[in-house]
């Protein structure tokens, strides 16, 4: 079996060898953009070309833009040493060839290793862009995913199929949050993808985020913060093309994007140098399309299909909810969660802002005894935020209010719940949160399990 799967992937790459190849040469170079004449009739928006330097080292680039004289190119590395009159050769779409000897592994976005071992390509290849499953085929969303946190598995669950973002400023636990998850979600496949992350912590992440167990099941795609946007925009959709491919073969795949900023950033070099106007807050009108056409590939599959349940991170600087990634993801998501600073500040992770958070699977993914709980508590929450500045400063007197005194009774337990980590699954976590409640002398705390 293993000699006749050798022998197909040579035959594969054999059939990959041309024989002839198109070849154009460099006209022109403005900064980081170089101009290419001779191939502008046969190259295609988003092919990979070759620049043959003088030095005899080759460099890769990305095709932005056509006119009928020229072509202009975006190379994936520094532009020094490229001269007029340099070679560009055609080298086609950019395609990745994922297998199951990819778990574990940590790779770039051109699928060549990070690791320093030897990478095996799979026998069919796959495009970086291609079309969600046909909307009227899709399945709905499936059945509740086990997270090990107390928060995701009643307040805001996560289920099969489903895609929510994490948006979140710097510094607030938000990629551990998604290592853990990465850990204890219940998933066949795990598929990272860090764009943007600076060098050292993708070693980091991977070692003590991670870690052994999580890697053994992960496929960890990263584009680091010094390498060309084109690289770290390809990062996304190189991650969404190893997803698809377990979900193609009924495979049930979780997928961590860390962080769509940074994926829209990346576009916004691209964009600007291919001439499109920053018209959104400094992003390119396409930003929008971008990111909701990387999104709707995520979700459930069609017949015969598994899913891909995605985690989309935001980084949203002073806690601005409305800047444009943010308020776009939103938009097309299925639920966001916020981490907030200063719930992290005071020590409790994760630093999830329930009142702020929305799935959508609810109701659907909770019975009714478990949604009147999610609602109890989330009454007990609102009623304290809302009065916690008078309670803070001593102002407010025990016995003036009912709602208040429940809430000021209940928080510190629902609080503490929410930073409860376990490995026994949804049931657990809902049985902890009618602790806590009972613990506040909550009359309707009891009959949580389904």
């Amino acid at each position: 079996m293993r000699h006749a799967m050798r022998l197909q992937m040579l035959k594969t790459q054999l059939s990959e060898v041309q024989v002839m190849r198109p070849i154009g040469r460099i006209s022109a170079a403005h900064g980081n953009v170089l101009t290419v004449s001779g191939m502008n009739d046969v190259a295609k928006i988003g092919d990979r070309v070759l620049v043959s330097r003088q030095s005899g080292d080759t460099l890769s680039a990305e095709v932005v833009q056509l006119s009928q004289a020229d072509a202009t190119i975006m190379p994936d590395g520094p532009v020094e040493g490229v001269a007029l009159g340099d070679r560009v050769i055609l080298d086609g779409q950019n395609t990745i060839a994922p297998n199951d000897s990819w778990l574990g592994r940590i790779i770039d976005p051109d699928g060549q290793p990070l690791d320093g071992q030897k990478l095996s390509r799979g026998l069919v290849k796959r495009p970086l862009k291609c079309a969600p499953p046909a909307a009227a085929t899709r399945r709905p969303l499936g059945a509740r995913m086990d997270t090990g946190h107390v928060v995701f598995d009643t307040m805001l669950p996560i289920v099969k199929g489903q895609r929510i973002g994490l948006f979140a400023g710097s510094g607030v636990g938000k990629s551990s949050l998604m290592g853990q998850l990465a850990k204890r979600m219940s998933a066949d496949i795990v598929v990272i993808a860090m764009i943007g992350e600076r060098g050292r912590e993708v070693r980091q992440f991977v070692d003590d985020v991670l870690g052994p167990d999580g890697l053994a099941r992960s496929i960890v795609i990263a584009a680091t913060s010094d390498q060309s946007p084109l690289l770290r925009r390809r990062c996304a959709w190189t991650a969404m093309a190893v997803a698809e491919h377990f979900r193609d073969e009924g495979k049930s795949v979780l997928l961590l994007a860390d962080s769509v900023t940074r994926f829209a950033e990346a576009h916004r070099e691209v964009a600007v140098a291919a001439g499109e106007a920053p018209v959104l807050r400094g992003f390119p009108a396409s930003t929008s399309h971008l990111i909701m056409s990387l999104c709707e590939r995520a979700g459930p599959g069609g017949p015969n299909q598994g899913e891909i349940s995605a985690v989309f991170s935001v980084l949203v600087a002073g806690s601005d909810m409305d800047e444009p990634i943010a308020d776009i993801l939103r938009g097309v998501l299925d639920g966001h969660v916020v981490l907030d600073r200063n719930i992290a500040e005071r020590g409790r992770f994760p630093a999830v802002d329930v009142l702020r958070s929305v799935s959508r699977s609810l109701p659907a993914a909770a019975s009714d005894t478990e949604n009147g709980t999610i609602a109890q508590v989330r009454k007990h929450l609102s009623v304290y935020t809302q009065n916690q500045m008078m309670i803070s400063a001593g102002l407010y007197t025990q016995g003036s209010d009912a709602e208040i005194d429940a809430a000021i009774q209940a928080w510190p337990h629902l609080d503490k719940a929410m930073a409860h980590v376990h490995v026994q699954g949804c049931a657990h976590s809902f049985d902890q949160l009618g602790l806590a409640l009972r613990r506040a002398g909550s009359p309707n705390a009891n009959g949580l399990r389904r």
